[in-house]
């Protein structure tokens, strides 16, 4: 028996196109000779609908897709994720579901018991968890189904488990030998491995072969990387999906022997999911262009390489907006990235329009002060949401992770924008992408790599005035951001500068600019622990 995952890239409340896309994926399947082939989890509303599943027609609209997709099911049984309401006295009032189509019909549902509620999953605020792990019939096969985190909570596997229920050993208890898990598991940074090692783990333990398929594509912040898998009862890895694109695996039950996709680094990984996250946001919202500023630094470098990778560097407006601090090397780098790329470049100098505040506000003849450089990036800002609005371009704002963690970035200026590409890339990571991207074609200035890193917004100015050195300042950063380390921990733990001084300075910024990251575009998650939904602090706070 043959069974296909269906590895495909939805738009969230896209009903139409999604039922023709699955349509397609399933005809692939039967011409492939699958039995059966399986969708991502709730692929039919695409994820994550968030509040969109409070909306009764949202949920209609679900309803009767999956009616239209159960009439595909002729001669292949296909498995997909969905939303249904929950009849029962009390409780939510929906589940998160699968359902299994035969022959026109819904032979099966099944409802997810273990609903995650933590980092950027909020599934216990709509759904009501399934209670039971059902089993059905395919070939002479005892199916489990299950959906994400159902899979995520084997006693073997994990130091310290969330639920006290564990889905897929009461399946296996009750005869299953094959399992099918349907997934929507977003990209971060070491989860392909950890997802990888704890499915195979699963598989040697119950002696089991276990298909899983997972989303791809971008919706919002998140990215999902597809690579759906087919594991042996043994625990061997035999086939593997693509990674960052849709892929149809079909893999034959009994034979259970397909070639393998070759993994990819975390570099490359981080690159693509970047790519991906773009690419889907422009084109799911409706953009054709984007538009950011040159400032011939390596932030705004690596986020003009990103935009001509994601939508075509004829897609990409590329601004030089200088200032009497700008320096002339800076303007020449801009302009030959610019060039080297191929994107459309245009310069709007900003000195007359800089004195003209600097006169507004009695400045002239005074050095300039921390709310003259923030005028200069407001400037900077307003120019390119003009442009925006004239012409309809996405801004893309340029800040990485690092500056954004601590506040070195100006509310209005250079965090105005409809998506930060990299707010989730620390500064060290920053120059690894560029200089990835720089061994497969040479783009890049080498003096945007070398230069010490600067705002430009006063004379001399370097980012290091102000802040520690990006290698410190990043270990500081993920220790307290994302491993939740105490300041007493990070500096007992932490060396190469770390001492407590540092520490207390960059935990108070973060802190303090909790209100500025409460306003900012969203970002693509690349990390385990993201600024924005996934992190959910007070701005009232004591400091």
């Amino acid at each position: 028996m043959k069974i296909a995952l269906a590895q495909v890239n939805t738009t969230v409340a896209d009903f139409v196109q999604t039922v023709r896309k699955v349509g397609d994926f399933v005809e692939r399947a039967k011409r492939a000779g699958a039995a059966l082939v399986a969708f991502p989890e709730m692929v039919v509303t695409g994820y994550p609908p968030r509040d969109l599943v409070e909306v009764p027609h949202f949920i209609e609209h679900n309803l009767q897709a999956l009616g239209d997709i159960a009439k595909l099911a002729r001669g292949i049984d296909v498995v997909v994720g969905y939303v249904e309401r929950n009849d029962r006295q009390g409780g939510k009032p929906l589940y998160n579901a699968a359902a299994l189509c035969r022959e026109g019909k819904i032979q099966g549902r099944y409802f997810k018991n273990l609903l995650p509620t933590y980092d950027v999953f909020d599934e216990g605020r709509y759904f009501q968890p399934g209670e039971e792990a059902p089993l059905w019939k395919v070939a002479d096969r005892n199916l489990g189904i299950s959906i994400c985190e159902d899979s995520w909570n084997d006693k073997m596997f994990w130091q310290k488990r969330i639920y006290a229920r564990d889905p897929i050993e009461e399946q296996v208890k009750n005869g299953a030998d094959l399992l099918i898990n349907i997934s929507a598991s977003p990209f971060s940074l070491g989860k392909p491995q950890l997802r990888r090692d704890m499915l195979r783990a699963l598989a040697v333990k119950y002696h089991v072969p276990l298909f899983y398929v997972n989303l791809v594509g971008g919706n919002d912040d998140l990215v999902f990387d597809g690579r759906s898998l087919a594991i042996r009862a043994n625990g061997d890895l035999v086939a593997e999906a693509k990674s960052f694109e849709e892929d149809l695996l079909v893999v034959d039950l009994d034979e259970m022997a397909a070639g393998l996709v070759p993994a990819i680094d975390d570099t490359e990984s981080v690159f693509q999911t970047l790519v991906l996250g773009l690419r889907d946001y422009v084109r799911k919202c409706g953009f054709k262009k984007t538009v950011l500023g040159l400032s011939g630094g390596i932030d705004s470098t690596l986020t003009a390489i990103i935009a001509a990778e994601a939508v075509g560097p004829e897609n990409v407006v590329g601004v030089i907006m200088p200032s009497p601090y700008s320096s002339e090397g800076s303007r020449r780098d801009a302009r030959l990235l610019a060039r080297n790329l191929g994107i459309v470049l245009e310069e709007y100098p900003i000195t007359s329009v800089y004195d003209s505040y600097r006169e507004l506000f009695h400045r002239r003849g005074e050095a300039p002060d921390l709310a003259d450089e923030n005028v200069q990036a407001r400037i900077r800002g307003n120019i390119l949401m003009a442009l925006s609005n004239r012409n309809g371009y996405l801004v893309l704002s340029t800040g990485n992770k690092s500056e954004i963690a601590v506040g070195y970035c100006t509310l209005y200026g250079d965090m105005s924008g409809g998506m930060a590409v990299i707010s989730d890339v620390p500064k060290t990571m920053v120059y690894e992408l560029a200089r990835y991207y720089q061994g497969k074609r040479a783009v890049i200035p080498e003096d945007v790599f070398t230069k010490a890193p600067s705002a430009e917004l006063r004379p001399d100015q370097t980012d290091q005035d102000s802040l520690p050195p990006y290698d410190v300042l990043d270990r500081i950063l993920k220790a307290y951001v994302e491993e939740n380390k105490s300041e007493e921990e990070i500096v007992a733990s932490a060396g190469g500068g770390c001492d407590a001084q540092v520490v207390g300075d960059v935990i108070r910024r973060i802190k303090l600019n909790e209100y500025k990251r409460r306003q900012a575009a969203p970002g693509i998650k690349i990390t385990s622990k993201a600024f924005g939904i996934g992190r959910r602090y007070p701005i009232a706070r004591k400091i």
